[in-house]
């Protein structure tokens, strides 16, 4: 008898993890149209980053380009982006983490 209730629930263990892989695809999926901004130097450059870690704006100011100090102009750039995919990380890992109950699954997410 103790043979028939472990298949038991291992079967329910199965079932259980076909449900959150299913749960999960649909959040991947929920999570490519999800975005997050960023911006640095009090907003002289934005980023807009979706959830497949794409860059869909980029604001740069006038007076943020100076011909005189292109640099700078490219780590504000660079910060941005950073930031951006940082945050699209933690927006990721926070969603997935509600369905694995903040359990970290490595290569899953």
């Amino acid at each position: 008898m103790a043979f028939k209730g472990g298949m038991g629930n291992m079967g329910n263990m199965l079932k259980q993890a076909q449900k959150l892989q299913e749960d999960m695809a649909k959040a991947q999926e929920e999570l490519k149209s999800r975005t997050v901004d960023a911006s640095v130097g009090g907003g002289a450059v934005q980023v807009v980053v979706n959830g497949k870690n794409e860059i869909l704006e980029l604001k740069i100011k006038p007076e943020a380009v100076d011909p005189d100090d292109v640099e700078m102009l490219e780590d504000m750039v660079k910060a941005a982006v950073n930031e951006g995919l940082r945050k699209v990380e933690e927006l990721v890992s926070t969603e997935m983490g509600k369905l694995t109950n903040g359990l970290k699954i490595p290569g899953l997410f």
